[in-house]
C-alpha cells in the first residue's frame, strides 16, 4: 500500500532524513516511533505532499507522491497534531466545505452523516467549532481527514493533550478505523501506540533502527527467555519440585507477594518452553499454580534501546541493592534468594 525507498531529505548541510526505506501493507495499523529531531515529522510531510524529498521515492497504492501527486493525495487522510480547523464555523459548515475542497464524489449527505456516526460528532454538528473541547475538536480533525474515504489515514499526535477518559475514547475510534483503513500513528505515548498497533517503524537520527512487531523486536534484542511464576506452598517444597526441570537456567525467589505463595522468576534456556513442564511438575507435587506471566520486553525498553538510550529495568524485578552471584551447582541450574544469596546444595 505504502512504499518508501531510498528517503533522503537534506536541509542545506543538514540531513534530515538518510536513505531510509520501508513498507506498509493494507490493513495495517503501524506505529511511527522516534526521539524529537529523528526526522519523524520531516518523513510524514513528504509522505502527505508537503514537502517535496531530496531523493528517494515515496508511493501511495502505486502512484508516485512526486509524478501523480492528486492521485496520491486522494488515497491520503491526514490529521496533523494541531487539527485544521476554521473555529469560526460550526462542524457542519466545515465538513461540507472539506467535502467541496477536496471535490468527493460521493452523496454529501450519507457521507457525512457516516463519518460523524464513526467519530461520535453527530451531537455537536451545529455547534462553533471554536466552543468544543479539545476532544472534540479532535474529533472533527478525524473527521475532516476521513472525508473522502481515504484509504490511508496519517494521524500525528492523535490524543495529545486529551484527558484521560478522551484518549480512551479516541483510541477506540482509531482502533475501529483500523478495519477499513492502512493507519499510520505518529505519538510519543508508548502505550498507545502498544494498544493500537500491529507493528513498529522507528527512526533515530534520521536512520531506519527497527521495523517489527514489538514482540519480535524484544526477541532480536534480548535472547532471554524470562518469566514470573506465582506459586501456593512453601518455598523449599516448590524449589524442589522445579528443580529436575530440564531447560532452565535459574530460579530467583521473590518472596511472599500473597499470602500462602511464593513468587519466582525463571529464566530458561533460549527457544526452550518450559511452561508445560513447569505445570506439569507443580501439578505432581499438589502445588497450586497461581500464575505464570512472560517478562518480554517493553516497548519503552525497545525504543530506549534501539535509540541508544539506556535499557530500562522495567522488565526485571527490583534487585538493584542485592549482590547477585549465580553459582552453578551440580544440577547446572542456580537458584536465588530473596535476600541475594545462593542456595547451592546439589538440589534447588
Amino acid at each position: 500500500m505504502i512504499e518508501i525507498k531510498n528517503l533522503t531529505k537534506k536541509y542545506g548541510k543538514h540531513i534530515a532524513i538518510d536513505s531510509i526505506s520501508f513498507s506498509i501493507k493494507k490493513g495495517e495499523i503501524v506505529g511511527f516511533l522516534g526521539p524529537n529531531g529523528a526526522g519523524k515529522s520531516t518523513t510524514m510531510n513528504i509522505l502527505t505532499g508537503y514537502l517535496s524529498a531530496t531523493d528517494g521515492t515515496v508511493t501511495i497504492d502505486g502512484f508516485d507522491i512526486l509524478d501523480n501527486p492528486v492521485e496520491a493525495k486522494r488515497k491520503i487522510g491526514y490529521l496533523p497534531e494541531l487539527p485544521p480547523l476554521y473555529t469560526d464555523m460550526t462542524v457542519r459548515e466545515y465538513l461540507d466545505f472539506v467535502y467541496d475542497l477536496k471535490g468527493v464524489t460521493e452523496d454529501r449527505e450519507k457521507h457525512i452523516k457516516k463519518i460523524c456516526d464513526t467519530v461520535k460528532i453527530t451531537d455537536v454538528l451545529d455547534r462553533l467549532i471554536a466552543n468544543l473541547s479539545k476532544g472534540y475538536k479532535q474529533r472533527v480533525g478525524l473527521a475532516q481527514a476521513l472525508i473522502g474515504n481515504p484509504e490511508v489515514l496519517i494521524l500525528d499526535e492523535p490524543t495529545v493533550g486529551l484527558d484521560p477518559k478522551q484518549i480512551i475514547e479516541i483510541r477506540s475510534v482509531i482502533k475501529q478505523l483500523g478495519r477499513e483503513h492502512t493507519v499510520i500513528l505518529s505519538s510519543h505515548i508508548l502505550q498507545e501506540v502498544n494498544a493500537i498497533c500491529e507493528r513498529v517503524i522507528i527512526i533515530d537520527k534520521g536512520h531506519l533502527v527497527a521495523g517489527d512487531t514489538p514482540e519480535n523486536l524484544g526477541k532480536s534484542i534480548s535472547n532471554e527467555n524470562k518469566f514470573q511464576l506465582r506459586v501456593a506452598g512453601d518455598e523449599r517444597s516448590i524449589l524442589d519440585a522445579l528443580e529436575p526441570i530440564s531447560g532452565i537456567k535459574y530460579i530467583k525467589s521473590l518472596g511472599r507477594k500473597e499470602a500462602g505463595s511464593i513468587d519466582f522468576v525463571v529464566e530458561a534456556e533460549p527457544n526452550v518452553d518450559v511452561r508445560p513442564l513447569i505445570f506439569n511438575a507443580l501439578a505432581a507435587a499438589k502445588l497450586p499454580m497461581l500464575s505464570l506471566q512472560t517478562m518480554d520486553m517493553s516497548l519503552e525498553d525497545i525504543f530506549l534501546e534501539v535509540t541508544n538510550g539506556a535499557t530500562s529495568a522495567s522488565t526485571m524485578p527490583d534487585i538493584a541493592n542485592e549482590e547477585i552471584e549465580f553459582i552453578e551447582p551440580v544440577s547446572g541450574k542456580a537458584v536465588q534468594t530473596e535476600e541475594g544469596g545462593s542456595d547451592n546444595e546439589g538440589n534447588l
